[in-house]
């Protein structure tokens, strides 16, 4: 058995009061990284091929859509994700996206830098999650005034979902596509059914952090293929081909006609020189592939212990958390504690990290506070956002957390003192 490299998060050697208690990490043993050795000693691309459809393919069949691209990063399959869809439904610049302004920045980057623009919807502090009545407000505001709102896009909070039955009422009654972010909540459930199933597209991250890696790397899912073509075609250099692996080495390729008068003018040119898109090149590497086909074997197993470590670690909070809708089967990334002030927050992380348990804020807070994005709209408008910022962060519950991780955690949560006023 080999040694498992560093930044793979083991608790095996752990000791209470000496090892840190990391908030996640690669779910990882000796078969991923055999995997990936084999794929990139013994595979016949570097770069995406075989290895990567398959994975694409396994992906798609578990998470019940029938049409999945791989990326080389969440953040690149959200912006690959809405340039496809501003394409496929004909969106024009400045059109709407509503999005909350809490959360991480990748849901609100790639709308700016696809030209459109996003309308944020606050919060509501009991679940984290978008308050619908302002988002219902944007859309009733926005017909009045005759302005287009293409989208509502959705990133539940560390996998708990919002009202998605009222969602997708309101997407109907407004003409709106609702698409999803399922970075922090792959194999998250709403009614029984994967939470994301009525949106027109979803993205999810392979970052070490999340559910499943595949070190860095992301996929754009949906079941319009017309989608996948297009995000395609645009994280690879805007090309129009779409042979993978072994198809690149046919005479023809896939289409059977590889040269042809692809540009109307009675030339004949190679179709992998075909650009119908401006694009990227977000291609993945073929032992990433290797590596997602591996994890897809312990989903089942690595969902089972984040639900179960949550449920253990809520016993134990001294806070408040976000409340779970009832129709809503969370696959938790972490755990949030919702704190009564600034001050109580900032002694409950301090007491966690000085005893050597990882704490993160709830990612950007109130976005608009941030140098990069304070340009998009007035911070002061989202209170609640704001309140996320000063009140809310998360702890973990990661599959690598065993019995001997959770009960230190839980006395160390119930050792802390609330600080006099």
């Amino acid at each position: 058995m080999i040694k498992l490299p560093p930044y793979v998060y083991s608790c095996e050697d752990f000791i209470p009061g000496k090892t840190r208690v990391q908030y996640s990490g690669p779910f990882f043993d000796h078969r991923e990284i055999d995997a990936a050795i084999e794929a990139l000693l013994h595979g016949k691309w570097a770069t995406s091929g075989e290895t990567v459809v398959r994975f694409q393919n396994e992906f798609g069949r578990l998470f019940k859509t029938r049409h999945c691209l791989m990326v080389n990063s969440g953040s690149s399959a959200n912006l690959v994700m809405l340039a496809a869809l501003k394409k496929r439904y004909g969106w024009k610049e400045n059109d709407g996206v509503i999005v909350s302004p809490v959360g991480f920045p990748t849901t609100i980057a790639p709308i700016v830098q696809n030209g459109l623009w996003p309308l944020f919807a606050d919060i509501e502090m009991h679940t984290l999650n978008f308050d619908l009545d302002h988002v219902e407000k944007l859309l009733r505001t926005a017909q009045q005034m005759k302005k287009k709102i293409a989208a509502i896009f959705i990133s539940p909070v560390l996998g708990n979902p919002p009202d998605m039955d009222r969602l997708f009422r309101l997407a109907a009654i407004f003409d709106v596509k609702l698409v999803a972010d399922s970075c922090d909540s792959l194999g998250t459930l709403w009614d029984g059914k994967n939470w994301h199933e009525r949106c027109v597209a979803w993205s999810t991250s392979f970052y070490p952090a999340h559910h499943i890696t595949t070190l860095e790397g992301g996929m754009v899912c949906s079941n319009d293929p017309e989608i996948i073509d297009t995000a395609r075609s645009i994280s690879w250099w805007g090309r129009d081909c779409y042979c993978s692996g072994a198809a690149n080495l046919l005479a023809c390729g896939t289409c059977g006609k590889r040269f042809s008068d692809w540009l109307g003018d009675g030339s004949e040119i190679d179709h992998k020189y075909l650009f119908t898109n401006m694009g990227y090149n977000l291609k993945p590497l073929d032992l990433q592939g290797a590596i997602g086909l591996e994890q897809l074997k312990k989903f089942d197993e690595i969902e089972t212990k984040r639900r179960n470590n949550a449920a253990t670690i809520r016993r134990f909070l001294p806070v408040d958390t976000a409340a779970t809708l009832p129709l809503a089967d969370p696959s938790w990334f972490g755990v949030p504690l919702i704190c009564e002030s600034r001050k109580i927050k900032e002694s409950l992380v301090q007491h966690l990290e000085t005893n050597l348990i990882q704490t993160r804020p709830y990612f950007a807070g109130n976005i608009l506070r941030h140098p990069g994005y304070a340009h998009l709209g007035d911070a002061a408008t989202y209170p609640n956002a704001q309140q996320a910022l000063d009140r809310v962060f998360f702890i973990g519950c990661p599959p690598q957390w065993d019995s001997v991780v959770l009960k230190y955690a839980g006395e160390i949560l119930c050792k802390w003192q609330p600080p006099r006023n």
